[in-house]
């Protein structure tokens, strides 16, 4: 087997980024529609919590960004798919956890592509958002466990609490890490 350039490592590299990237533009996307979806249906706490997740995966975004362009590439500005809209409470957990496991999934494909291009800079970054996407996955799949077993009565408890999430800008997985 032929050892890559370092030029066509690099490139491999960059290529996983800028898949992450379009994969955290989606979440974005689909949580911050969910946000407005579930502050619409007066379920505050559970939309500040998708607000605040949003927030963390556009810290994910804007970090693949910059280290695409530390490496020379050109960031992506498209979504890896379409928002999924309109959906009811009980929907919306049970889906987020499985794009979360998929996220899981593949970030830790490609941190291991950034291992064997020899680019461990990009493999710690994609060890730090698991981290962050596993608390995420926990989180929605805490809340559709809750849902299941205690329905309206789950809901009931939320309905109408208040949606803001004050001016932080950390995030949610910052947020309940204590920082």
């Amino acid at each position: 087997m032929a050892k890559k350039s370092k030029e066509a490592r690099k490139k491999a590299v960059i290529t996983v980024l800028n898949k992450a990237r379009a994969m955290e533009l989606q979440a974005i996307h689909q949580y911050m529609n969910q946000h407005y979806g579930l502050d619409d249906m007066d379920y505050g706490e559970l939309a500040a919590n998708m607000k605040l997740i949003a927030i963390d995966e556009m810290r994910h975004a804007e970090e693949f960004a910059e280290r695409i362009k530390e490496l020379g590439g050109e960031p992506t500005t498209e979504k890896a798919g379409k928002v999924k809209a309109g959906q009811k409470v009980e929907a919306v957990f049970p889906f987020d956890a499985n794009l979360e496991d998929h996220t899981i999934d593949t970030y830790n494909q490609f941190l291991l592509a950034c291992q064997e291009n020899g680019d461990n800079v990009s493999a710690k970054i994609f060890e730090a958002i698991l981290d962050e996407e596993q608390a995420h996955y926990n989180y929605f799949d805490n809340v559709d466990e809750h849902i299941k077993k205690l329905g309206a009565t789950y809901l009931a408890k939320i309905a109408g609490t208040s949606s803001s999430t004050g001016l932080t800008p950390k995030g949610f997985a910052v947020n309940e890490g204590g920082e």
